[in-house]
This record gives structure tokens, C-alpha cells and sequence, in this order.
């Protein structure tokens, strides 16, 4: 969903000339159209994909859709601020949602559930719900089986794809919106039936299963005359106990490739379905505009829909038509000014560092002006008398208060800084706009704080659609 801004500008000289629109993200629109089903959000790590994802959610069920919210690796402080001590792969129902107002003038409030992703578990449920109980236990007591199940590369974004599956068949929700993994790839889910397919079909797969398809003696027969010299190479490889337990995990597993493959399939062309929207989150730097540059290329080959680009955490000034050049012009002119200031400049001179030996090491005549009720103590420092008024010491940083002027020159500068600041994430809004023009552009200004509540999920929910 989009609205499209169109800037006019008019002079005497000149009749009205009609500027190329900027494409604008309209997320409400997206949120409360019924056909949309999923709300995907992908990007870089670090850019606040999860924060994002947790506050579209958040906002659509607030706005009466009942929301399931899947992320796969979110900060603990994300679940506490859903008022929920801990995230499993059970969906579980946030409190406190409170309605808002609708465009027909009546409340509006739906539910919103959350989980996190468990990879190993999602495995087991597959294994449980497609096997019986007897091969079930085998497989789940098979150590290969848990090492892949707990950490093999890739298992996490077919778990996620199959979760996904999950969810949308159960048809208990209405928006399902997804966080991807953490990766520098964090469209890797998208390749998973690819990679299992290519793995189930490989020849080092089919050289495994050969034994159990032949089977009984004749398969161990088969197996220790004609693949002998493989099998051993593979056992110095691995390791023959490490071979042994490959080997019965595919036997196990064969009846059930076929269905990975087939669900991994369902929920790929799921993703391709008009009810899903894609949402690339990012942040105004050049590094993270660049892999949200990728993200668009690639859904665009994949032939995903694509909502739009959520610039995260954009800076802002209250005095923008203040430029950093002036500012700085400005500061300079107040310290330059304080250099005639005399009296400052004495103290300065006092406070420098070519008299600290002076003022460390007094003159004679000096420690012998010292009044009788300072009296040095056992470590030779002077000791201050008992009606000593602590008010009365010196500045501890041992300089003079900084002026009005002094401080109002700081400040120029900090907004000099914010200033050249909000110039570097236009030109690299820019640069990205220029080459995806067709994207459209939600920015979300950034937060003085951490999100640790559902007030701050609401915050990020409210700058993310104005």
C-alpha cells in the first residue's frame, strides 16, 4: 500500500512543474486490508527487524486483527516488554492490548500472540506428527539426528519456513508476521526446499540409502562387497560410529524426504501468494541500504511481493533550518570573542599546565605565609582546621564555570554534528531511491531510548505509519 506526495513549485517566471512523486509506505492500509495474511519482515541484523516485526503486530491487533507474532531470535527485553516472561514455540497471548479508534468512529481490538522459534522442537514435532512411534524414537534418540536437529547449517531457516507452514494451515490467525534469521542472508529461508531437495537427492544420500533399498542380507551383502572401498574412505572421513548413525538416520528418514520437500514447497509458494507482504527493514547507513538493496533484488528475481523498505531509526532536528554551516560559523564566532576576555584569560593562565611544578611546588615564602591552624598531617599535605566549609573548595575540575557564550558555542556544535548527520542519511536515502525507485519508503524517526514496553512498541507503531 502506498501514497504517492507530489511536490509543486511556482514562480512568476515559470508555470507549475510537476516533480517525480515519492513513493510513500502506507502501513495501516497494509495492516488493515483482510487479504493481507503474512507481513515478512527481512534485513540486515542490528536494524530493529525484530523490534518492527513485534510492533506491526502489535499495531494490526490494536487495530482488531488477530496477530501471531513468529521471531527467531529476539532480545529477552522484547518479551518483557510484551509483558511476557519468556518466549517458546507456543504462541502465547500478550495482555493489555487496548483498542484504538476506527474510521467508521468505534473501537476496534483484536489479539496478539507471540512465540519464538525453537528449531530443535519444530524438528521433533515434524518427526512425531509424520512417523510412528516406534521409527519416531529411533530418529529423535539418533545422535546424528541431534546434532543436525540442534545446529546443522540451514536447519533454522527450514524450521522457520516449516513453522510458518504450521501456522497458516492451523487458520487461527488472521495476520501472521514473520521475523527472519539473524543472518548476513536473512533470505537463506527462501533457498531451503532448494538446499533440501539438493541434499535428499545427492549421491552421497542415495549411496547411504542403497543398503536399506536393496535390503536384509542382500543389502549388507551389497553393501560390504560392492561399496567397500566407499564406505571406508567415508569411515576414515567421519568416522566409522559417526557412518553407522548417518546411516541409520536416512533409513529412518526416508519415508518422510518426501513430505520435507512437499511442505518446504506449500510455503514457498505461500510467500508468493498476493495475501503476503514482504517488508525489508533498515537503517540509514550505507552498509545497511546496501543489503536492503540485495533483499529487493533478490525478492524481485524470487517474484515475492514487496510492500516496501522501513528505514529505521532516522535522525531529526527541531531547528533543521539552522544548517550545520552556520552553526558552526556561529560557534566560531562566540569562542573567538572570548579569547579578549581577560579575566577568563588569567585563569587560564593559572590553570595551565607550564605552572603546575609552580603551584605544586610553592615558594618558600609562600608555606611560610601559611596560617597556624593548617597543620600538615602524617602523609604531608596540609590538614584543613575543623571549621573548614567544604562550599568554599575550589571547582574540583579546577577550571572556572563555563560561560554563557562558551556553552551556547557547544551547543552550535552538537547541532553542526546533527546536522552533517541527517545530510549523510538523505544523500544515502537518496542513492538507494535513485536505484529502486519503485520502492516504497516508510521512515521510522528514532527513539531517545531502548524498547522495553508495550508503550515503547506503541511509539515505534505510531512513527512507523505517520
Amino acid at each position: 500500500m502506498t501514497r504517492d506526495r507530489t511536490t509543486r513549485d511556482r514562480t512568476p517566471q515559470e508555470p507549475a512543474r510537476t516533480l517525480a512523486p515519492e513513493r510513500t509506505l502506507d502501513v495501516d492500509a497494509l495492516i488493515d486490508d483482510p487479504k493481507t495474511r503474512i507481513v515478512v519482515c527481512c534485513g540486515s541484523g542490528g536494524v530493529g527487524k525484530t523490534t518492527t516485526a513485534a510492533a506491526i503486530g502489535l499495531r494490526a491487533a490494536e487495530r482488531g486483527r488477530k496477530v501471531v507474532v513468529l521471531t527467531i531470535d529476539p532480545a529477552r527485553r522484547l518479551a518483557q516488554s510484551m509483558g511476557i516472561d519468556s518466549l517458546d514455540n507456543v504462541p502465547r497471548r500478550v495482555k493489555a492490548i487496548e483498542p484504538v479508534e476506527t474510521a467508521d468512529g468505534s473501537d476496534s481490538t483484536g489479539e496478539l500472540h507471540a512465540m519464538m522459534l525453537d528449531m530443535k522442537r519444530t524438528f521433533d514435532e515434524i518427526v512425531e506428527a509424520h512417523t510412528d512411534k516406534e521409527r519416531a524414537k529411533a530418529i529423535l534418540n539418533n545422535p546424528f539426528y541431534q546434532s543436525l536437529s540442534a545446529g546443522f547449517a540451514g536447519t533454522q531457516e527450514y524450521m522457520a519456513m516449516e513453522k510458518l507452514g504450521q501456522l497458516r494451515s492451523r487458520d487461527e490467525w488472521d495476520l501472521i508476521v514473520v521475523d527472519t534469521p539473524p543472518s548476513r542472508s536473512a533470505l537463506d529461508f527462501l533457498d531451503a526446499p532448494k538446499r533440501l531437495g539438493s541434499f535428499l537427492d545427492g549421491k552421497l544420500i542415495r549411496l547411504l540409502m542403497a543398503p536399506a533399498k536393496v535390503g536384509g542380507r542382500a543389502g549388507m551383502k551389497f553393501l560390504n562387497a560392492g561399496m567397500s572401498m566407499m564406505t571406508g574412505a567415508l569411515g576414515k572421513l567421519l568416522g566409522g560410529q559417526l557412518l553407522r548413525d548417518v546411516q541409520m538416520f536416512v533409513t529412518a528418514m526416508d519415508s518422510m524426504f518426501g513430505g520435507f520437500r512437499t511442505r518446504a514447497d506449500a510455503t514457498y509458494r505461500l510467500l508468493q501468494a498476493p495475501g503476503t507482504a514482504f517488508l525489508v527493514v533498515a537503517s540509514p547507513e550505507r552498509d545497511a541500504l546496501r543489503e536492503a538493496a540485495y533483499f529487493v533484488e533478490r525478492l524481485a528475481a524470487d517474484d515475492m511481493p514487496l510492500a516496501g523498505l522501513v528505514l529505521n531509526r532516522v535522525h531529526g532536528s527541531g531547528a533543521a533550518q539552522l544548517s550545520a554551516e552556520r552553526a558552526l560559523a556561529a560557534a566560531e564566532n562566540l569562542e573567538e570573542s572570548g579569547i579578549v576576555d581577560q579575566e577568563d584569560g588569567k585563569v587560564a593562565v593559572r590553570n595551565s599546565p607550564e605552572n603546575d611544578a609552580t603551584s605544586e611546588n610553592p615558594a618558600p615564602s609562600d608555606a611560610a605565609n601559611s596560617t597556624p591552624s593548617e597543620d600538615p598531617d602524617p602523609s604531608g599535605n596540609l590538614a584543613p582546621s575543623g571549621d573548614h566549609d567544604p562550599s568554599e573548595d575550589p571547582d574540583p575540575s579546577g577550571g572556572p564555570e563555563p560561560s554563557v557564550e562558551q556553552l551556547t558555542a557547544g551547543l552550535l556544535r552538537l547541532h553542526a554534528e546533527r546536522m552533517q548527520l541527517l545530510d549523510r542519511e538523505q544523500r544515502t536515502r537518496n542513492r538507494f531511491t535513485a536505484l529502486h525507485p519503485e520502492v516504497a519508503v516508510a521512515e521510522v524517526a528514532a527513539l531517545p531510548g531502548d524498547v522495553h514496553d508495550l508503550a515503547g512498541l506503541r511509539a515505534v507503531g505510531d512513527r512507523l505509519a505517520g
